[in-house]
């Protein structure tokens, strides 16, 4: 073979490959590592704590400009108190559990997750989605102080950080420095990168908290302020008058989070629908100057985290998020967004995904699209549909969407948002509609009962079989149950903790009941057996799905991959049932490891079949 010819074919080879890598993280396509994703969401508070030193002060928790002050005697609740019990300080008081229970702080920080990283690796976790860090005085921090520092409790020196934070000026990141809260993600994101897990961000770039640096000018100055043009403000007070005409407007309507600026609006803006807009122009490089900061914080994206989750994302314009997805993909290609695209009309309608999962604003949205219909098959509940409707109610969702973003879509089932799983599946109420005691006093707030369990692993047998990437939601798999927020954030449920009995009728009057709670091995090591099967089988992750059966609560379908197939089966009748099967044997239950021959297998009611040809 001749030089000149050779070189010809080393130049065809190399554009080759790089095409192959530029279609895996094209601009337009997901990140490839997304498809094989096992979603672990942590919410740091109330995950480990893993240094009592850090634990919040009041000071870090008061918001004193709306008067929300810690009530006297406010202290750090113990991890392992029974959840339903009022602190001294909460029943002096005497306001209800709920407003309550916004006080609380048990100290979850980031030194607790570094701890727990190796529990995270055995269960099979691949990447983390970490609900906000950003400094802020609530326990959500939804309410952001500061956008470009994690939180000063968070790390080993809230006041040293905080020291370091009052030195900055906060509109000019050439002044900014890193905290030990900051250094503390650093470490944490480099940890991860050891043990091949990805972290992204959750960032709600919708609003900030009234004690964010910028808001607190426009108190100060009104009409004055350098950033009086960031936020929707109906009016500024009139000092000529006696009264106080400052008005502004706050994320449905709550007064803690005051809403950026929506500017260049071209569509009709209306909740849970996608509309044209930007964000202030101000408020917009403060964000972009944020995202550069923890994509690549050393100037080196590979130690940077790997993507950002997006708040409220339908209540921003879709021009900034693509100006967003540009620079995100600029300073990282294999970047993972995923926003949270929930309510059109709450509770019966969710919303569309597709204008923002299809190429130019995220790689995939919390798609508790797939999940709500899921409930509705697999839990008993007033809204039950047989397979027929779940088949297309999967098939409609899938089917809209591009081929690529269905794999990578995060198959959120439980969050900080909504009920666990179990406390789910217990009660028959419609999905997110009166799903708290406080909404509901005949709510189910207990240990769920056996059927309970078991409707719940045949949910979890599907979503490790299905299309897309599994999410749990940190405490899913210690077996933890808990109504809608704030009843979903109780502090997890570790091994070596011995907890309170947890009253069962919650804080409603009468003769208490209380149940045992604690960690339970036998959920943990079905999660982790799941996610084995599921990264031991390529199948399940990249292969098509085809629906053999769907008929009354019967559902078989299969995934088929180069080559390969898997057979999930499903009996939901309260019969046994006997499905056919298309060869003549040689198959194992991957459930069970027991082999299957013949040309039949028989379930029991509420069984589930997983079958891989030998």
């Amino acid at each position: 073979m001749n030089r000149p010819f050779l070189l010809l074919q080393v130049f065809l080879l190399s554009c080759s490959v790089a095409f192959a890598q530029h279609s895996m993280n094209g601009f337009n396509q997901p990140p490839e590592w997304s498809k094989s994703a096992i979603w672990y969401q942590i919410f740091v508070e109330r995950f480990y704590n893993g240094d009592i030193t850090n634990d919040p002060q009041p000071d870090n928790i008061n918001i004193p400009p709306l008067n929300l002050i810690a009530p006297e005697g406010w202290a750090v609740t113990p991890w392992t108190q029974d959840w339903y019990l009022l602190e001294d300080w909460a029943l002096k008081a005497g306001k209800p559990f709920n407003e309550m229970a916004q006080y609380r702080r048990f100290g979850g920080d980031l030194q607790g997750v570094l701890d727990k990283l190796n529990y995270l690796q055995e269960l099979g976790i691949t990447a983390i989605y970490m609900n906000p860090l950003n400094d802020a005085p609530s326990l959500h921090k939804y309410d952001a102080r500061n956008y470009h520092h994690v939180d000063v409790n968070f790390g080993p020196d809230p006041e040293g950080d905080n020291r370091i934070i009052a030195n900055e000026i906060p509109d000019d990141p050439g002044t900014w420095r890193w905290t030990s809260a900051d250094k503390m993600l650093l470490k944490l994101i480099s940890e991860a990168h050891k043990r091949q897990i990805r972290i992204i961000m959750d960032y709600s770039w919708n609003h900030t908290g009234v004690m964010f640096w910028a808001w607190e000018d426009v108190l100060k100055n009104q009409e004055r302020s350098v950033c009086k043009e960031w936020y929707a403000i109906n009016s500024f007070d009139d000092p000529a008058t006696p009264g106080n005409e400052f008005s502004y407007s706050g994320w449905a309507n709550v007064e803690t989070l005051p809403e950026l600026k929506k500017v260049d609006i071209t569509s009709g803006r209306i909740s849970g629908y996608p509309y044209e807009g930007n964000i202030n122009e101000g408020a917009k490089q403060h964000i972009f100057a944020v995202t550069r900061r923890w994509l690549a914080p050393d100037g080196n994206a590979s130690n940077g985290v790997d993507g950002f989750r997006l708040d409220v994302a339908d209540q921003i314009g879709l021009g900034f998020w693509r100006d967003f997805r540009k620079l995100v993909r600029g300073i990282k290609s294999d970047a993972y967004l995923v926003g949270e695209i929930w309510w059109a009309q709450w509770p019966d309608k969710l919303m569309n995904p597709v204008p923002y999962a299809s190429g130019e604003i995220f790689d995939a949205v919390m798609f508790y699209q797939v999940y709500k219909p899921a409930r509705y098959f697999f839990a008993k509940t007033d809204q039950s549909i047989d397979a027929k409707v779940f088949k297309d109610s999967l098939e409609f969702q899938w089917n809209r969407l591009p081929v690529a973003n269905r794999y990578a879509m995060m198959n959120v089932s439980s969050s900080h948002d909504a009920p666990r799983l179990l406390t789910d599946f217990y009660n028959t109420n419609r999905y997110k509609f009166k799903a708290s005691p406080n909404d509901d006093p005949g709510y189910k707030t207990g240990k769920p009962d056996e059927e309970t369990f078991q409707r719940l692993r045949l949910y979890l047998f599907h979503e490790f079989t299905s299309v897309g990437a599994p999410h749990i939601w940190n405490g899913e798999e210690m077996g933890m149950w808990g109504a809608d927020d704030p009843h979903c954030r109780k502090p997890l449920w570790w091994k070596e903790f011995t907890f309170e009995h947890e009253t069962r009728n919650n804080f409603q009057p009468g003769e208490k009941l209380y149940d045992p709670v604690g960690f339970d091995q036998q959920q943990f090591d079905l999660y982790k057996k799941l996610i084995r099967i599921r990264k031991e089988n390529p199948v399940l992750i990249y292969g098509d799905i085809a629906f053999m059966v769907a008929e009354g609560k019967k559902l078989v379908y299969k995934r088929y991959y180069v080559g390969s197939e898997i057979m999930v089966m499903f009996n939901l009748e309260p019969i046994q049932h006997t499905f056919n099967l298309p060869e003549n044997g040689g198959y194992t239950d991957l459930l069970t490891n027991k082999r299957i021959k013949g040309t039949t297998i028989s379930l029991a009611p509420l069984t589930c079949a997983v079958l891989k040809k030998y």
